[in-house]
């Protein structure tokens, strides 16, 4: 489960580098890392390594879901002065 969640971490902080599409699939890998990590966390009979694991994927995931809000206030910022300069 933690190396789930670390590779969705990882994803959502490549994919908020993508162009067009890859900041809702930051969000959206960004998200699911996080409840992975939780899930993968919340296991007390799990090794160390494992809930340590979890705990980064919960990091790096919520890392990637907030580039992915920037991104998506970037762009609402940017439709927003297109529509002030047309008549």
């Amino acid at each position: 489960m933690s190396r789930l969640a670390l590779a969705l971490a990882f994803g959502a902080m490549l994919a908020a580098g993508l162009p067009a599409p890859g900041l809702y699939v930051a969000l959206g890998l960004g998200i699911g890392a996080i409840g992975t990590g939780l899930a993968a966390f919340r296991r007390r009979t799990a090794p160390g390594g494992a809930r340590l694991a979890g705990a980064a994927a919960i990091a790096v995931g919520t890392c990637g879901c907030m580039l992915g809000i920037v991104r998506v206030a970037i762009v609402l910022a940017a439709l927003g002065h297109i529509d002030r300069m047309l008549p």
